[in-house]
């Protein structure tokens, strides 16, 4: 039997609206939508997919970790071509370009509802 990545899964207190931000955010399409659960996944492939579940007490993560605060457990990593053009469009949408940039090439950014992803140019 082969194991391979069904989705990545984020919880939020609002799925349809964090989906809706990701949807626009990557061009991917919609495949399932209720109040407490939505899944998006690439034009053209069924897997993997990024999905969203209600979390009524979602607390965002501290980033970079601090002791004693809501630590971070994963994030996206999102390869751009032009990396200032994705993260106005990015902003547009309704993220916002965190305060610490570790690294060139790279640009972390918070989703609407508080969870960290990168931008990153191909080679960062």
């Amino acid at each position: 039997m082969t194991t391979t990545l069904g989705a990545f899964v984020l919880g939020t207190p609002d799925p349809p609206a964090l989906a809706d931000f990701y949807r626009v955010l990557l061009d991917w399409q919609e495949v399932d939508r209720a109040p407490e659960w939505v899944r998006l996944r690439a034009p053209g492939q069924e897997r993997p997919g990024l999905s969203f579940q209600l979390e009524p007490d979602h607390t965002p993560p501290v980033w970079p970790q601090r002791p004693g605060t809501q630590q971070m457990q994963a994030h996206l990593d999102l390869q751009v071509d032009d990396l200032e053009k994705e993260t106005a469009r990015a902003t547009a949408l309704g993220a916002t370009v965190h305060e610490h940039q570790p690294q060139e090439g790279v640009r972390v950014l918070r989703d609407p509802h508080g969870h960290p992803f990168c931008l990153f140019l191909p080679g960062a």
